[in-house]
């Protein structure tokens, strides 16, 4: 007979037999539960991601973000401390639900964590990749100075002020509006100075009525009803018979009677 293998391999032995080393030394290993689409999330991004932590022999997570209505945005390389959860994020689109295994060297070290995680631990980590924005780059174009910043085609302008407006409406979900304000208006300076061709001017105009629309919305919420109504005249400059815009300026109305 052939001699049994002691001890039995262990349950995460047996799972990592079958997922991909993404670390190339096997210390990140990944198996994908659903496939996302679009690009790979890029380094320097901020993600938005719901995960759970899973010691081997535990049901439960010892960390968790899934109890959260509207999970943190984080930024890789600041506010995401385990090493395998950002080369595993690097490996991942929109949409998609991975499965990760990192060994203690990826995750929390000869040390642990005490009392939660015990020394040289491989964990497991579940990860869904909601959405993720690529900040560094609107970064890098906002600190240029305009001449810089003249030199770039309008295709670069306008993915720059689309990400501003993204993360804008991101603080916006969050109620912290003078944060989103203030990347509306980021974006909506970079589309005031930005002159284009004829046939190319509809852009610009389609992208700084987004953000007018945004910026009297956030206005509301911070119950400056003037400025709230500025923002919606400047939409409807754009397009008259926008309808949301005509509804903003019948908001302000009321609000404005409400408020006296």
């Amino acid at each position: 007979p052939v001699p049994k293998a002691w001890p039995p391999p262990s349950l995460y032995q047996r799972l990592s037999q079958r997922m991909l080393d993404i670390s190339g030394d096997r210390g990140v290993l990944k198996d994908v539960i659903r496939e996302g689409t679009g690009e790979l999330v890029t380094p320097d991004a901020s993600v938005l991601v719901k995960y759970s932590g899973y010691l081997e022999h535990m049901d439960k997570p010892f960390d968790s973000n899934c109890f959260r209505k509207t999970p943190r945005l984080m930024k890789l390389g600041e506010d995401i401390t385990l090493w395998g959860m950002e080369l595993g994020l690097l490996s991942m689109r929109r949409g998609e639900l991975a499965r990760f295994l990192f060994k203690p060297t990826y995750a929390y070290g000869t040390l642990g964590c005490p009392p939660l995680i015990p020394p040289n631990t491989t964990v497991l980590f579940e990860i869904e990749l909601l959405d993720f924005l690529d900040s560094a780059e609107s970064d890098k174009f906002c600190a240029l100075s305009v001449d810089q910043q003249d030199q770039f085609p309008l295709e670069k302008v306008l993915k720059v002020a689309a990400t501003e407006r993204e993360f804008g409406n991101y603080l916006f979900r969050q109620n912290r509006f003078y944060d989103a304000k203030m990347r509306y208006k980021r974006a909506l300076v970079l589309l005031h100075r930005r002159s284009a061709p004829s046939e190319e001017q509809h852009l610009v105009e389609t992208a700084k009525l987004l953000v007018l629309l945004n910026l009297s919305f956030v206005y509301l919420k911070l119950e400056r009803p003037a400025m709230a109504l500025r923002y919606g005249e400047q939409a409807l400059i754009i397009d008259q018979k926008n309808a949301k815009a005509l509804f903003r300026c019948g908001q302000v109305s009321w609000k404005a009677g409400a408020w006296e």
